[in-house]
């Protein structure tokens, strides 16, 4: 039998030998996903490179501060303000605060009924008790798509489901004005799912996961978590990944200007939409379960144009919309000046919408938004500062963030995140629960890090005593409350 000293000797060269030659990760993608990852990993003493094609950090979160304040023109919201929520011991070790802009059960999701403004064409504002009847008749109408759920063995849209919701209860039908504000929220649910209604899954529309204790705007912008995960990575900005090869146990990846790097496995954390447009090439090429997967699942689109403005001209509400016969029609304005104090609306656009809006210059934009701000405020003033996403025709997003398309196989979630041997896929689309949020992306990251270190450290024979993850260096934190206000 050994003595223990020799065996303790042995297992403290066994990390010597770990610290000479640690696993090596590379992550691509910079946004929140595969910075957690990074993190994650790195906090495992592994080497890691992050490569990220874009000359900022964060992707789709990402926080402009070229008006003097924080505006987020991707992601802005923490759905979910509960300890629950995976980010939450981060925003509250950060002191970041939280403007609530709804509860638990706000139709809608993340504004609650009371804190709109909506104006009819004509220019004149929709009474409140239209907008709440409204309201509960289109939660109503959401209850009995449900029932038509159960009834049929095949999806459809939620649009049709509707229609035949409609067609059997005729009291719910709505005309005149309240059709139009019926219009109006069926604009807001598009926003939700950055999707046309006419292509939402029934079967899955109501699926997702939504943590409890509403949801929180971001005040400070999300920038300030991204800044802190990434202190002291390897990162590598402007390296657009081109080529992935998988060879003898290792990952060669060579981005565009014909660098390549090598490491154990790599962690793929782009927009689904870049997938889908196949401008990463893999060798050997990703097997057809996992083509597809990125094939049959959707990417939505939603666009902001945020106007900054000498004076606050306008009502003290969260939202202020226009109704239409449409959902296309209609529009909405997310009043910042009520949650942060800054005099800046940010105009909403989603779905087919969205990609239209793309169509135009910045300055046809801001003129199509104007327009409309002018019908429900005719005295507005003419922005002083703008600005315009375009997460549809950027090559670095293709999209906002992805939506489940009717008729979707039961395991394309599980198909999409699931490894191939020494690659690892995460971000918002690979989280099963929690998908098109940006905890669901930071979760997804850290469990496609904790998948790659445990395969690797199988490896390598390293031992899971010797191993620092993000979790549990999370959990030491004292306990602070997350700061939340609601005015």
């Amino acid at each position: 039998m050994e003595p223990k000293g020799f065996a303790i000797g042995g297992l403290f060269s066994q990390i010597e030998r770990q610290k000479l030659s640690p696993p090596s990760v590379i992550v691509i993608g910079g946004g929140i996903s595969g910075i957690a990852a990074a993190r994650a990993l790195s906090n495992a003493s592994f080497r890691v490179t992050l490569l990220e094609s874009r000359n900022r950090l964060g992707g789709r979160v990402h926080t402009d501060y070229s008006f003097g304040c924080p505006i987020d023109m991707g992601a802005s919201w923490l759905h979910g303000v509960c300890n629950e929520n995976s980010l939450a011991p981060l925003i509250r070790c950060l002191g970041l605060k939280l403007y609530r802009t709804s509860g638990d059960n706000s139709v809608l999701y993340d504004h609650d009924l009371e804190s709109y403004a909506l104006f009819g064409r004509d220019g004149h504002q929709v009474s409140q008790q239209l907008v709440i009847e409204v309201g509960e008749t289109f939660e109503r109408i959401l209850k009995e798509t449900v029932k038509v759920r159960d009834e049929h063995a095949n999806d459809m849209s939620l649009q049709q489901a509707i229609s035949i919701v409609l067609e059997r209860h005729p009291h719910l039908r709505q005309e005149g004005l309240a059709y139009e504000v019926l219009q109006w929220y069926i604009c807001r649910m598009e926003a939700w799912f950055a999707a046309d209604v006419d292509t939402i899954s029934l079967k899955n529309w109501d699926q997702e996961h939504v943590l409890t204790g509403g949801h929180g705007l971001m005040v400070q912008g999300y920038y300030p978590v991204i800044k802190a995960l990434a202190e002291g990575l390897d990162i590598r900005l402007n390296h657009r990944v081109a080529k992935i090869i998988q060879r003898y146990n290792r990952v060669i990846v060579t981005v565009e200007n014909g660098t390549t790097f090598v490491a154990d496995a790599a962690i793929i954390t782009v927009p689904l939409g870049v997938l889908k447009a196949n401008t990463i090439k893999f060798e050997p090429e990703l097997p057809e379960w996992k083509v597809s997967a990125i094939s049959d699942l959707g990417v939505g689109n939603e666009n902001k144009i945020a106007l900054r403005f000498s004076t606050v001209f306008w009502p003290n509400v969260e939202v202020l919309g226009t109704v239409a016969p449409t959902s296309y029609a209609c529009g909405y304005f997310l009043n910042l000046h009520k949650a942060t104090g800054h005099p800046v609306l940010v105009y909403m656009a989603a779905g087919r919408f969205a990609y239209d809006i793309e169509k135009l210059s910045d300055e046809e934009a801001v003129k199509l938004v104007m327009a409309q701000l002018r019908k429900m405020l005719p005295d507005a003033a003419e922005p002083i500062q703008y600005l315009f996403s375009r997460w549809g025709t950027d090559p670095d997003s293709l999209g906002s963030y992805s939506c489940d398309l009717v008729g979707k196989p039961a395991d394309l979630y599980e198909r999409f995140c699931a490894p191939v041997d020494n690659l690892y896929f995460a971000g918002e689309a690979a989280s099963v629960d929690h998908s098109g949020s940006v905890h669901g992306a930071y979760s997804s990251g850290i469990a496609a890090a904790e998948d790659c270190r445990r395969r690797l450290s199988l490896l390598h024979g390293i031992s899971d005593l010797f191993q620092i993850v993000l979790r549990e260096e999370m959990s030491t934190e004292v306990m602070v409350p997350l700061q939340i206000s609601r005015m």
